[in-house]
């Protein structure tokens, strides 16, 4: 294997690890306002994710940060075409990042429904977006021989493209309310896993559809059969396990299964392309014509292998630390979100 290739998967790990993580966190800032009739309630949701969320965004940043160092004209040509949409996604993650924090600065009601408006609007975009942006990577965008991007902001909204938005985000409201039946009790507790139930079944739906999609656009030869399997076999555990009423544990294990396999399907049926063009096949960026030099990969493929354990480990040990669930008690009353 290849050190282009082998970043290619590292590309492919941390964009799908930022899905299974930051999914629920998506999820449940999307849903908080329905499973928490009363402020309390709502608080409850949010600090479920309240330790997490910000480590969880910085997956995003280092999804970035690889494609630039290891694919430069892959980031320079994919993120100029989403320049106004990358635009949009930001305003989305700064919004919810600070509803995160300025709502619980003052007890007013108007001042609480705002920025809880604001979480909600953010959680359902940026998944949404996101899911676009790299569905346009399979389906195509109009790349020249230079790799400059000659379309418009409409040439973005690819069938399929929409369609896996649409998707991730119906499995981000489903990841996240299997959080909330992990880390919650009570009113909350009951309504995630109402709302589990109610996901399942279209989830399982739009993942199926996306799986397909993914295998027809597929490069010939590649995994895309194999690969899509993954997320429709955890699709159906995770809509069995949603219906039955099944272990809160086993529900959130199977979406995110699915989300992440979803991802991860979408690189599988990608390679070795990194970005089609639809103008000319012959234009479309790869992983051996668009990779950063051979001394460049060697540096960033040993950084990797020290520092990517530790803030494995470091995440992990976060996660075990903040395991007890969010209840509505009196102490949970005076937590600010």
């Amino acid at each position: 294997m290849t050190l282009p290739t082998v970043w290619f998967v590292i590309v492919a790990f941390f964009w799908t690890g930022f899905f299974v993580l930051e999914g629920f966190d998506f999820g449940v800032g999307a849903v908080h306002k329905i499973v928490g009739r009363t402020d309390v309630e709502r608080r409850v949701a949010i600090n479920s994710v309240g330790p997490f969320w910000d480590g969880n965004e910085v997956w995003l940043i280092v999804a970035g940060a690889a494609m630039f160092a290891a694919f430069p004209n892959w980031y320079a040509s994919w993120f100029s075409a989403l320049y106004l949409a990358l635009w949009l996604l930001l305003a989305a993650l700064i919004v919810r990042g600070v509803s995160f924090e300025f709502r619980g600065k003052f007890a007013a009601p108007v001042w609480r429904a705002t920025w809880g408006w604001t979480l909600t609007i953010g959680s359902v975009l940026a998944p949404l977006l996101i899911g676009v942006g790299l569905g346009d990577l399979l389906a195509g965008l109009p790349i020249d021989a230079g790799g400059d991007f000659t379309g418009t902001f409409l040439d973005l909204l690819t069938p399929f493209g929409m369609m896996l938005g649409v998707t991730l985000l119906v499995l981000c409201l489903l990841h996240g309310s299997a959080f909330l039946t992990l880390r919650t009790t009570g009113p909350v507790f009951d309504r995630a896993h109402s709302l589990v139930r109610r996901l399942a079944l279209p989830a399982l739906a739009l993942v199926l559809i996306v799986a397909v999609w993914m295998v027809v656009l597929a490069a010939p030869g590649g995994g895309g059969i194999l690969a899509v399997a993954v997320p429709a076999v955890a699709a159906v555990a995770a809509t069995v396990s949603g219906l039955s009423g099944r272990s809160a544990g086993a529900t959130f294990i199977a979406t995110a299964v699915t989300i992440g396999g979803v991802i991860a399907a979408l690189f599988v049926c990608l390679y070795p392309t990194l970005l089609v063009s639809t103008t000319d096949p012959a234009y479309s960026l790869t992983v051996t014509n668009s990779s950063s030099s051979q001394y460049s990969l060697q540096v960033m493929t040993v950084a990797a292998a020290v520092l990517v354990p530790f803030v494995l480990l470091y995440q992990g040990w976060t996660y075990y630390v903040f395991r007890r669930r969010v209840s509505a008690g009196p102490a949970a009353a005076n937590v600010a979100a």
